[in-house]
């Protein structure tokens, strides 16, 4: 599969970085002297100037502006915001108003409210207090979001479509159950396959009509786990249905404006990868709770990890679409970032493949629940503030990186997370009820590539697995139609797979493989799991491998050689001396397996020979101090190294080249230009 090595600008009429944030105009309407002028929109474009800010997004829950009673539309306010936008050479990223309706529609029209799981309508409140199947709410949504793009066709600072905001929750109303039904119906066509698929016969819950399905809840069916995962997709394509619902008016009449809406790191609720396919460009919502100490490594690995699923999901430059430039006030401590951090995190962004960098928020809200937000422009409302100051840097800094706009990450790894998998896992009853961590866990792999600089690809099973030289698939439980078999074509070819422990349990409908464990992939991995083993929390076992041993937790796969050779062995308990490690040689490539859940320590060992035997091309040619990593950005000729150090000590790389010793303050981040 060749990759482009460089992509257009996310904004065709703005070929730079886009530096800004979201901005609510509309809360300071009012703010106006007596010649009419609005003082505060005229300071605020002052300042964003000054911070060197070439884009704001606007109309974000402003729907109670843009129509505060029902049919009377005012947009003066908008297009006065516009026009002064376009006057600044600014870009606007306008937004539909979807993710808060005003209060005269629940008022009016309560259907559009939401029904709980517990089969109770919610009251007008908070966002996204709406339901998705509402033909009520899905007309109220296409008359303004076309009035918008009538309106705005034309305007100069248009750029980028937002398309309401974090889509998220779920519905369970009447309408919603109707519209699953149907789902269900295409998915399985007649009740005997989705009895089959579902298992139902298991405590006599066998369905002989579709009339009796209903969503999974606490006052109802939760114990059939094909339910529960196909509410999950339902939901999903219930998010994809009113997402394309939304824009159809914007496609049809702004063509050439691409749509986005903002996703929120690994949320749970939506399959990424399946909506991220009727996205034009991947936008994310980046929030890490820096602490100021040494944890700050592992949120980075965390919030590194995230930035590399968005830009895979479309596998090209996304937007950071929302972060904050100092205290995020929804955090249980809203902590400061100290000096230096700020710069780090939006450097880390842009090295993981974003070509913006925004915030929430422009100017603080005066009151309500975001007030003590980090913002740009402070209450006390002026530059001379540290936080203005080091967004200021940001700008800066941004408007000389416009030879980076549009690289490519080469990525000669990837890494498997699924929605799907998790969602059967998370359901799961046995193993460790609750703990099982499928997400956590496959952070930890990602991990062991972000500490020797390797640029990874984040895929889930649907993608293709060529052009890689290793796949890592941490706790594969779920099986998909084809994977198994793409997984031995990419080894037969000569590709590395990695897989572990509770892998290849179970298929699509969370039905088990018959014939032993891991299913499909034993032949490809040349092994048989015969149990598995949970471990309570001051259990011990451990493995030793290349004269180092290892701390093992939580589980342990009993396993059978197939074909394959033992790596390690487990040193504890009844099954010691029994494989912990295998490799089994398949075609031109090789199948590992790594039976238990190790320490860190381990996974940055293994993957780290990995990465030797296999040849991938790290970012820089060095070892990398504790906290530091490098990622690199690339237009298939020069190539961008990022060196970024997220440890509150000074570090030092010593670097063959481009450069020798390299020295970075605590949290520094610097870019080397290197062919």
């Amino acid at each position: 599969m060749k990759k482009a090595l460089r992509h257009a600008p996310i904004a065709a009429r703005f070929p730079h970085f886009l530096h800004g944030g979201d901005y609510n105009p509309d809360q300071w309407i009012k703010w106006r002297d007596t010649d009419g002028t609005n003082r505060i929109w005229k300071e605020d474009m002052r300042l964003a100037r000054l911070a060197g800010i070439n884009t704001l997004s606007v109309g974000i829950f402003s729907w109670a502006a843009l129509e505060p009673v029902e049919g009377d539309y005012h947009f003066e306010w908008l297009d006065e915001v516009m026009d002064l936008l376009a006057e600044n050479d600014m870009a606007a990223v306008l937004a539909t108003p979807s993710g808060a309706r005003p209060a005269w529609m629940s008022q009016k029209y309560p259907e559009v409210l939401r029904v709980n799981a517990q089969r109770l309508r919610n009251l007008h409140g908070e966002r996204h207090n709406h339901c998705l199947s509402s033909p009520l709410y899905r007309e109220k949504v296409s008359a303004i979001n076309t009035r918008l793009a009538e309106r705005y066709k034309d305007h100069p600072a248009l750029a980028v479509w937002h398309v309401s905001n974090e889509y998220g929750g779920e519905c369970h109303c009447p309408l919603c159950q109707e519209r699953f039904r149907a789902f269900l119906k295409k998915r399985y066509r007649n009740i005997e396959a989705l009895n089959d698929a579902w298992w139902t016969g298991f405590w006599s819950h066998t369905y002989n009509d579709w009339s009796q399905i209903e969503s999974p809840g606490p006052r109802g069916e939760t114990s059939v786990h094909g339910l529960n995962l196909d509410w999950k997709r339902f939901t999903t394509e219930q998010f994809v249905d009113f997402y394309l619902h939304e824009i159809a008016p914007l496609k049809k009449i702004t063509p050439n404006v691409p749509c986005t809406t903002n996703l929120m790191g690994t949320y749970p609720g939506i399959d990424y990868f399946r909506f991220s396919e009727v996205l034009d460009v991947v936008a994310w919502d980046n929030y890490p709770q820096w602490t100021g100490t040494e944890r700050d490594i592992e949120t980075a690995a965390r919030a590194s990890f995230c930035h590399d699923l968005k830009r895979s999901l479309k596998d090209k430059p996304f937007m950071l679409i929302e972060s904050s430039p100092s205290a995020t006030n929804w955090r249980p401590v809203a902590k400061l970032h100290r000096p230096g951090v700020h710069m780090l995190q939006s450097m880390q962004a842009v090295a993981h493949g974003a070509d913006t960098v925004q915030y929430f928020q422009f100017r603080k809200s005066r009151g309500s629940c975001e007030k003590f937000h980090g913002a740009v422009v402070d209450h006390e409302g002026t530059e001379h503030t540290r936080v203005f100051g080091d967004v200021a840097a940001v700008g800066k800094r941004l408007a000389g990186m416009d030879a980076l706009l549009g690289t490519a990450t080469p990525a000669g790894a990837a890494l498997v997370f699924d929605w799907n998998v998790r969602w059967a896992l998370d359901d799961v009853k046995g193993l460790l009820q609750g703990k099982t961590g499928y997400e956590k866990t496959v952070i930890e792999h990602y991990q062991a590539f972000w500490k020797q600089g390797v640029s990874v690809d984040i895929i889930d099973s649907t993608r293709p697995l060529d052009g890689y030289e290793l796949v890592a698939a941490p706790m594969l439980y779920m099986l998909r139609p084809g994977f198994a078999e793409r997984i031995a074509a990419f080894v037969e070819r000569g590709g590395t797979f990695v897989t572990t422990y509770i892998s290849g349990y179970v298929d699509e409908n969370d039905l088990c493989f018959l014939g032993g464990f891991p299913g499909p992939l034993k032949e490809v991995l040349g092994i048989w799991c015969e149990e598995i083993d949970a471990l309570y929390e001051d259990d011990q076992n451990s493995l030793e491998w290349q004269g180092a041993r290892y701390r093992i937790h939580d589980f342990c796969e009993l396993v059978h050689l197939r074909g394959a050779e033992a790596l390690a062995v487990y040193g504890e308990d009844f099954y010691a001396g029994r494989p912990a490690l295998t490799a089994h040689r398949y075609g031109k490539g090789k199948a590992c397996f790594i039976a238990a859940r190790t320490e860190q320590r381990f996974l940055d060992d293994f993957y780290a020979a990995l990465v030797k035997e296999t040849g991938i091309r790290r970012a820089i040619d060095a070892p990398l101090p504790a906290g530091v990593t490098a990622q690199v950005r690339s237009d298939g000729q020069k190539r961008y190294v990022f060196l970024m150090n997220f440890s509150p000590s000074e570090a030092v790389v010593d670097a063959k080249a481009p450069a020798a010793k390299i020295t970075l303050a605590p949290w520094e981040v610097k870019v080397l230009d290197g062919e």
